[in-house]
């Protein structure tokens, strides 16, 4: 008996000293605190979610990633302002905002850059960023990797666009950007500035005939109900940088540091794997509600609008990127 006694002590005696290193080692972890500014069902959140576990797992408990969706810790460019003082550690953030430090990153975001989601899943994942990517860390944050936003596509109310005569005449909602005017003028249709809160009624009273944006958008705004043919000119590709704070990876080890650069690289392909996922339930929503997909031959548009692209690229780096990109097609 007094056996059995002694023995159930020391079991649990190892159980509470096993518990009290496990709490000692979660209070002792580093927390990362990241930006996000959409919910905590997005295909990059929830990338990020399994990346921040991952990184637990193999820094054995020394850091912990905290997510903060739907802009709780500010706007996106509060965010990276936050990253750059070192307030916060991480966040997710439009390529466009970093275009404002340097101009050669809106290369990886012009019209028709990519072919399709494989061509820049390739893009992301091949190295040829890199040097880019850590080129803003005299600006106090890097970024580590890139996610896909999806690709934007045309979807219309009369009948499905298939080439550039089908756009003539059309006038299609388009983001606040002089060049999303022009990207629609040189695809053949008219560029509309507009809110996404305005869209649903516009193309309903006949102000718009269409709009564009990803499938998971057409489908959670129910925007097929005033527009059910969507056609798949997959025109604009804007990637969502993940940024670090410099003076954060300036505390970590060089062993550390390799793990986390490993895992978030990882964390692009997972991304466009629940992306793509994402977007095969808001087709089959889309689908079960009326709307038709149309695969579309985009060569035509993409020679269309190549002199805005060659408006856009301007510098030697710049076109030392695009023809790097264009040559992974």
């Amino acid at each position: 008996m007094l056996k059995n006694k002694t023995l159930k002590l020391a079991t649990l005696a190892a159980v509470i000293g096993g518990s009290l290193a496990m709490s000692s080692m979660v209070s002792a972890a580093t927390e990362i605190k990241a930006a996000f500014n959409q919910s905590n069902k997005h295909p990059q959140y929830l990338a990020l979610q399994d990346f921040g576990k991952k990184l637990t797992e193999e820094t054995e408990g020394r850091y912990k990633v905290s997510i903060f969706p739907n802009e709780l810790l500010g706007d996106q460019r509060a965010a990276l302002e936050l990253v750059q003082t070192g307030s916060i550690q991480m966040a997710v953030v439009a390529n466009p905002l970093v275009e404002n430090y340097d101009k050669t990153f809106r290369v990886i975001g012009m019209p028709y850059i990519y072919s399709g989601p494989e061509h820049q899943e390739k893009v992301f994942t091949s190295g040829i960023l890199d040097n880019l990517f850590s080129s803003t860390q005299r600006f106090g944050f890097e970024i580590l990797t890139a996610y896909t936003a999806g690709a934007r596509s045309m979807y219309t109310k009369s009948g499905p666009v298939k080439n550039i005569a089908d756009m003539k005449g059309e006038k299609i909602r388009v983001m606040q950007s002089d060049t999303m005017i022009k990207m629609l003028s040189c695809m053949g249709g008219t560029g509309v500035p507009m809110g996404q809160g305005e869209v649903y009624s516009a193309v309903q009273q006949g102000v718009l005939d269409g709009a564009e944006n990803n499938e998971i958008t057409y489908s959670d705004l129910k925007q097929y109900e005033v527009a059910p043919f969507f056609s798949s000119t997959r025109h604009l590709m804007v990637p969502d940088l993940v940024v670090i704070s410099t003076d954060f990876l300036d505390t970590m080890s060089k062993e550390d540091q390799a793990t986390l650069r490993k895992l978030i690289k990882a964390s692009t392909v997972e991304e466009f794997n629940i992306w793509n996922q994402q977007i095969s339930a808001a087709k089959a929503n889309a689908k079960s509600h009326g709307a038709t997909f149309t695969d579309v031959d985009i060569k035509p548009f993409q020679e269309s609008c190549k002199k805005l692209q060659d408006e856009l690229v301007e510098t030697p780096a710049q076109k030392d990127l695009y023809n790097k990109v264009v040559s992974m097609q």
